[in-house]
């Protein structure tokens, strides 16, 4: 039984016999979009975990792409009747999307198991465990077998529009140069699934010999990493030409370490 973003006003708080619950089936999986307190926020979903898992994409709260401004989401493309009720809904109506996602992508949706989704950010619950990330939506159940007991809070990021799914990797560079430099550094991965677009890894002070880590979600699943694409820029014109290179450049895929 797949809970999407179930309903908050009146069911937060109540008896299990009142709203969904776990007890409910034999697998009961929770997609929380809208779980923002309902004063002041306007959140219509439910914000503890009530299933055997919950998944909190991008915290379950805000869902990116809802804030845009509403004469862009009412003339959508999926027409003015669909912009109308994202407009007024668009967070507790991103389940359904996510939902409809997932059946075309079987892959796609890796929850992580965290505590929070501040920790998840952070990298702190990445990779995947031994077991695997249960994914988010029609697919969920390929878990069930794995449920140990009491709740399971899933995290993970999505994109702004259809397509929803987005692949997490690790990027680690360690430069190489003479000199230090400020600038920004900018990694794009190529594999046997796909290229990515340029991620920054990160800006500031570039030191030669130092180790940079970013985590980022990539809007395909590149399988098998066959290239990876280094650029380095710094913010002005350096009549020094200073230059930098990357020592070592390691690539860490979520779904199987």
């Amino acid at each position: 039984l797949s809970g999407l973003d179930p309903a908050q006003p009146y069911f937060q708080g109540t008896p299990i016999e009142v709203r969904l619950d776990k007890s409910d089936a034999d697998f009961v999986d929770i997609i929380h979009t809208d779980s923002a307190p309902t004063i002041p926020n306007l959140g219509f979903g439910i914000s503890p975990a009530i299933g055997h898992i919950d998944f909190y994409p991008n915290g379950g709260e805000e869902m990116p792409g809802c804030a845009k401004n509403p004469v862009s989401q009412i003339v959508d493309i999926d027409g003015i009747w669909e912009g109308t009720r994202d407009f007024v809904a668009c967070n507790h109506l991103r389940s359904y999307k996510y939902y409809s996602d997932s059946i075309i992508y079987p892959d796609g949706f890796l929850g992580y198991p965290c505590v929070s989704y501040d920790l998840f950010q952070s990298g702190s619950c990445f990779p995947c465990p031994e077991e695997g990330c249960p994914n988010m939506g029609h697919y969920a159940d390929k878990y069930k077998d794995k449920i140990k007991n009491g709740f399971l809070k899933l995290y993970l990021n999505t994109g702004e529009a259809r397509d929803f799914p987005l692949w997490r990797y690790k990027v680690t560079v360690t430069l190489s140069g003479r000199r230090k430099v400020k600038g920004y550094v900018n990694v794009a991965l190529y594999g046997s699934g796909g290229n990515t677009r340029q991620f920054q890894i990160t800006k500031g002070t570039l030191k030669p010999d130092n180790t940079y880590t970013a985590y980022i979600d990539a809007e395909i699943n590149v399988g098998e990493i066959t290239k990876v694409k280094f650029l380095w820029n710094n913010n002005w014109i350096n009549p020094t030409f200073p230059k930098l290179g990357a020592a070592t450049i390691t690539v860490e895929a979520g779904q199987n370490r």
